[in-house]
This record gives structure tokens, sequence and C-alpha cells, in this order.
């Protein structure tokens, strides 16, 4: 199929394949499907759509039915454009990146027309669960002259049959191109049937009974013969043969249409001279992905039921290897977006959001969540005593260490500040159990801090402290900054105050407010300090100290 060739601001290289079921978005943030690594691309700074087999670049994103532009552009070829249909060739400027878009002529998706007419008479239907036992089922011998004859041609037949399916399978595991594999089913599909017209289709969307919620693209067409092509353009697919098969999950053979009253006026069918067509479904485990749609040109010559099997059982073949290219898509994208989320998210909250990305509202919204902030005293003392490369070996180490705990606790990593760190319980998602949770992870970290003491003693440099504080309030969370740069975050007067906490907090401490006092529930008692005064607030913040030495047995901590 087409791709980009990419080349990001870093100079990082790769390719990405486009499809035509799938809308490919591109930009900064990590749930695009292309990823750049490039400050001077907007977070969605751009999309590409399929138009009739014809890839389209937009600038921008749709917000509410609108496209939100970017903040840089899209040039194309040097031009800065808002829309363009891509040609083979184009390059693609978006901020300091590159990306080429490359489809030789003969990939891009077939012109196919469609109609709506009525069904009319359906000769013969396989279910497609029944596809694999029907095409091997012995046929019966009505009669004993010619029973040997008879035998021979039905043991002929499933060597036939077994050796397509054989020769299928061989795909399935080494071939991720839908038009190589779609290619190989239309040559088998000439190879043991009489068909004129093979047209292979792939649905975008829902196939789930209603027929506004998927569409069909043509992915590959082919004609037995180059003297029948000129004709088979002007032909159309009855797309209510398409929509059946596919919703009802069969295989349908309809065949000398001509002579059938019900067939009149059908004109893909009657006018067309088209007196005989197959379409089987392209159903794996996930669902339907498109169908198989063949016909016999010539009025007077029809399909048999032998050859309704055949093709399904190609469908069928052909549906599991189709699987398998969108499952690797999927995977590469989650892949993408798990190693830039799993940087500050906890491994379960990455998991949810890749199974649900809708529940999550990065926009920025306003909710409860604890904060924490963690900083090292006496840092600038071991940096005096400690080789450069041991300071950062030791930074390195720390980090690593509270990172783990944050996840292990259900919180988020905002941002590393110098020596100190940020995290966020309860974003991007709220539980009855984040305060409790931020307290239990504090503790956690200054026990960690102990085992590292016991190195740095054994290295004959100095002890370091960890100050930590913990505020529970409202807060804007979600992406903030600009065009040009962004980052998951929280602002507003709890993060204000847990900041100014852990800067009232010495060594070896952990102080959190009455807030998530009140919230939180914990096996460690809490000794009351004197209010300290924070900025833009009138009244003081009353302060307590986590025992974090000694436990009490569950309960809240007040």
């Amino acid at each position: 199929m087409a791709q980009l060739k990419i080349i990001d601001a870093s100079g990082r290289e790769w390719e990405y394949p486009l499809t035509p079921q799938t809308v490919c978005t591109i930009g900064r943030a990590p749930d695009n499907c292309v990823v750049l690594d490039d400050p001077r691309a907007s977070r969605h700074h751009a999309h590409i759509r399929t138009d009739d087999g014809n890839f389209t670049i937009v600038d921008g994103h749709a917000v509410g039915g609108q496209i939100r532009r970017s903040a840089n552009k899209v040039y194309i070829n040097g031009e800065p454009r808002f829309e363009h249909q891509l040609m083979n060739g184009d390059r693609i400027t978006i901020g300091a990146s590159t990306l080429r878009f490359e489809q030789r002529a003969e990939e891009r998706a077939p012109d196919v027309r469609y109609d709506d007419k009525p069904l009319g008479h359906t000769q013969l239907l396989i279910s497609a669960n029944d596809v694999m036992s029907t095409v091997l089922r012995p046929k019966s011998v009505p009669s004993l002259s010619g029973v040997e004859n008879k035998e021979m041609e039905a043991l002929r037949r499933k060597a036939e049959i077994l050796g397509v399916l054989y020769e299928m399978s061989k795909m399935l595991a080494s071939v991720f191109d839908l038009k190589a594999i779609f290619s190989k089913a239309t040559d088998i599909i000439f190879r043991v049937t009489p068909a004129d017209r093979v047209v292979a289709l792939l649905a975008e969307g829902k196939v789930n009974g209603a027929e506004e919620d998927f569409n069909l693209f043509p992915i590959a067409t082919k004609t037995r013969d180059a003297n029948l092509e000129a004709h088979a353009k002007k032909l159309t697919i009855g797309r209510t043969i398409t929509r059946k098969v596919m919703k009802d999950r069969v295989a349908l053979l309809s065949q000398d249409a001509a002579s059938e009253a019900q067939f009149a006026g059908v004109e893909s069918i009657v006018s067309q001279g088209v007196r005989s067509t197959i379409c089987a479904p392209l159903i794996a485990e996930s669902g339907v992905h498109g169908a198989i749609y063949a016909d016999r040109l010539d009025p007077f010559a029809a399909f048999t039921p032998d050859d309704l099997e055949l093709i399904s059982a190609v469908a069928a073949q052909t549906a599991v290897a189709v699987e398998n290219v969108r499952a690797h898509e999927r995977l590469a994208r989650e892949e993408v977006a798990r190693a830039n989320y799993g940087r500050f998210l906890p491994e379960y909250v990455v998991k949810q959001m890749l199974e649900n990305p809708e529940s999550f509202k990065l926009g920025g919204v306003n909710q409860k969540i604890t904060v924490l902030f963690a900083d090292i005293r006496g840092f600038t003392r071991l940096s005096e005593h400690a080789p450069p490369e041991r300071v950062v070996q030791l930074l390195n180490k720390y980090f690593s260490a509270m990172t783990d705990i944050i996840f292990a606790h259900g919180g988020t990593l905002d941002k590393y500040i110098g020596d100190g760190l940020m995290a966020l319980f309860g974003a991007p998602t709220v539980t009855p159990e984040d305060a409790t949770n931020a307290v239990n992870a504090a503790v956690a970290m200054q026990r960690r801090i102990l085992n590292i003491n016991e190195e740095l003693r054994e290295e004959g440099l100095p002890e370091i402290g960890v100050g930590i504080g913990l505020h529970t309030g409202e807060a804007t969370v979600g992406y903030i900054g600009s065009e040009r740069r962004s980052e998951y975050t929280a602002i507003g007067d709890t993060v204000n105050t847990a900041s100014r906490l852990e800067s009232n907090s010495k060594g070896g401490q952990i102080l959190v407010s009455e807030g998530t006092a009140q919230a939180a529930r914990s096996r460690y008692k809490l000794e009351p300090r004197e209010p300290i005064y924070v900025k833009n607030r009138v009244q003081p913040v009353p302060l307590f100290e986590v025992d974090w030495r000694h436990s009490s047995g569950s309960g809240p901590l007040t």
C-alpha cells in the first residue's frame, strides 16, 4: 500500500504504511499514528484521510466538528497548504520533519461504483461458520454408474481445495501488506474458478447491522484478461449483496439473474449482462473485515455451488491474513503510545488509555487530586564531595527508585525538577484511594532512602534526606502549554500548596495538609505541626507530619 517515509527533527527515520480504512494522524502528542519528536510540530498537527482511494492530507485536526489548524502550517513541496491530494513523491514538511509520500500507480485503489437496487432471488447461501466443513465434505454419489470416476473427482476436488488453503496459509505468518494478500487471493480465485472479475472490499466502521455504521472501500480489483478490463470498469457492484453477506455472515451465490422476474430492473445484474455473482465475507475472530466479490461477465455462463465453496474458503483464509495485518498495525501504534505514555503514567493507566482512549479527557479538566512534591536535602553538599559522574549515577538511581514507587501506588509522574520531582494521584483517573495511595507512596520513598544512604556510607559519601509534601484538592489537569510545547501536568492552588508543604519539610519528613489527612486512610499516625501561610490564602494551612517509622493499625489519618 501507500506509505510515508519519515525523518523527524531528531534524525530518526522510519516508515508508516497508509491504509484506506484508517485516518492517519500526525503530530507531537503520543496518541498520534505518526509521532514526531519535533518541538515545532503541534500536538495534533495534521491528518491524512482517504477519499475514493486517494490520500488527502489536511492541516489540523477536528475539534467539535471544526478543523483547528496547526501553529506552523503544513508545507507540500515547499508550499503551505491547508488540504492537498497526495501524489507519488510529494514531500510533506512539518516543522523540521520531512515526510515523503510514496504510492505506485498500480497500487492505487481501483474505482468502483455501487448500486443499491433490491437483491432479488438468491440461489444458494453458505454460513461463513460452516465454510471449512462444507468445502471438505465428501459429495454423495448419485448412482453406481461412473462411481469410480465420481470418487476420483471428489478426491481431486478436495486435494485442490487443500492446496489452495495451504497456499493461502503460507502468507499468514510473514506478509503484512494488504495489497499483496489480496493480489494472491484474486490470483487463486481465477485459477480455481471461472470468475471473470474479482473485487476485494475492506470495511471501515463497525459491521453490526446498521448500514450507516460502515463503508466499503475497494483495495484490489482484477479481471481475467485485458479484453474484459474495459468492460469491467463500466460495471457496478451490488451494494445490497455485499451488505447482506457481511451483516448475515453468509457467502452468497446469485445466478441466472436475467431469467428471474424478481431481478427485473436491477441494473448491475441485468443491464450489464452479469448472470452469476458470488460474494463471500471476510470474517475473522474480531469481526467482519470486508468481502470478496466475484462475477461472471458472460450472460450465458454461471458459477456452480463448488465455485461458491472455493471462493468462500479463499475468503476465510484471506480474512485471517487481514486480521493479522490490522493487529500488527494496531500493536505498532500501541507500542509507540505505550513508550510515550509509559514515561509518566503507571502501566495500568496506559493499558486503560489504549483500550478506551475516549474515556480520558486529556485536553484539561478540573478534578480532585493529591499532589506529591519530593526534594533531596543535602544534595549540594554531596555534589561537592562526589565526582560528577557519581552524582549523575546517584540521581538516576534515585529517580528510578522513586518513579517505580509512584507507579506501584497508582501515581502519575508529572515531572523531574532538578533533584526533586512532582507526582499526581488521581490523574488521569480519580479513585477513592488516591490520597491513601499518595501517603503510602511517600512512606515507601522515605524507606527507600534509608537503603540509598547505606550505600552512600559504604562509599564514604555524605547521606541525603528527602523532604516530602502532600496536599489534596481541586486542580486543572491535562495537556497544558503552547502549540509548540505542552506537557501533561496539573496547575492551580492545590499544586502551589503541595509545593509549599514540601519546601517546609526537612529531610526524612512527610508533611500533609488537612485536606490529605481527611481524604486518606492509613496505618500511620499524624503529628500536628505549626500551620503555615501560603500565597493567595488568607487562613494558614494546618499541617500534620506522618510518623512513617511507626504504624498504629488501620484507620483514618486524623
